[in-house]
């Protein structure tokens, strides 16, 4: 496995400084977030280190070039819209995008990874959320439906902890969809939760966390990986509020989680990349 992060916590940051940054700190991998350059539609996106617009063999050549001479991989190409949305026009808008991503990985027989966010925090999005995978029922069903060897999972076991899913049996199960795992951890409110109940916008009774500060048990989360023999990226996800009011902090939060999962994966620095 390698460890890794997602940039989009780094928005302020140039592709250049973002891969500096991850080599100087021993991280072996990022993803490097796609979105449409422009206003965020909601936190965490919006962030674009890798323009996919236009992208042509010269912009290729430029990224693989900085990543090459960090020693940097790049674990994935980020955009998490829906390209299911109801509004039509507003569902084309995201696969033209997404088109476009997937053209930028270059070749063709790119793995297509959808995370298990139900994305359904915010009032606009409660209560039927933006993204149907989000618990082992469902993936059953999507992967029975397309049941192409490139279609699979992004991996992130704090949507299920606050979901009240078992995080750990579904790795066994969906051993060979497991493309990609985000590291974020969760923490329930139960006093909260008893006030509100689970119809509550779930951010009234759950807060993100980084690795080690909420309810994963991530000993047993590595060992499910190990046993499937996962070997792919695990990239930590800062959605950490307490990290978030500036650069300096988000830096500490990728360094704080990069300690705390070195037990468990290692980066470039202990390969000796």
């Amino acid at each position: 496995m390698k460890l890794g992060f997602v940039s989009a916590i780094l928005p302020d940051l140039s592709l250049e400084e973002v891969v500096r940054f991850a080599s100087s700190e021993g991280f072996a991998c990022v993803e490097l977030m796609c979105w449409p350059k422009g206003r965020a539609e909601r936190r965490y996106a919006g962030v674009t280190h890798v323009d996919v617009e236009g992208f042509d063999r010269a912009a290729a050549d430029r990224v693989t070039q900085i990543m090459q001479t960090a020693g940097v991989a790049i674990s994935g190409l980020g955009y998490y819209p829906n390209p299911l949305a109801p509004d039509q026009s507003e569902a084309e808008v995201y696969i033209g995008h997404l088109e476009k991503v997937i053209r930028a990985a270059e070749d063709h027989g790119r793995r297509i990874g959808i995370e298990n966010c139900p994305m359904l925090f915010t009032d606009d999005e409660w209560p039927g959320g933006k993204n149907l995978a989000h618990c082992p029922a469902v993936w059953r069903r999507m992967f029975d439906q397309i049941p192409s060897a490139s279609f699979g999972l992004n991996y992130d076991p704090s949507h299920l902890v606050w979901q009240q899913i078992d995080y750990v049996a579904p790795l066994y199960e969906f051993a060979d969809r497991i493309f990609h795992v985000h590291a974020k951890d969760a923490k329930v409110n139960r006093r909260q939760l008893d006030d509100v109940g689970v119809l509550a916008t779930p951010l009234r009774w759950h807060t993100p966390k980084l690795p080690g500060l909420g309810e994963v048990a991530w000993g047993k989360l590595f060992s499910a990986l190990t046993d499937i023999g996962y070997q792919g990226p695990v990239c930590i996800e800062v959605e950490d509020r307490a990290y978030e009011p500036e650069l300096e902090l988000r830096k500490r939060a990728l360094r704080q989680s990069r300690t705390f999962l070195s037990q468990y994966v290692v980066g470039s620095e202990e390969r000796g990349g």
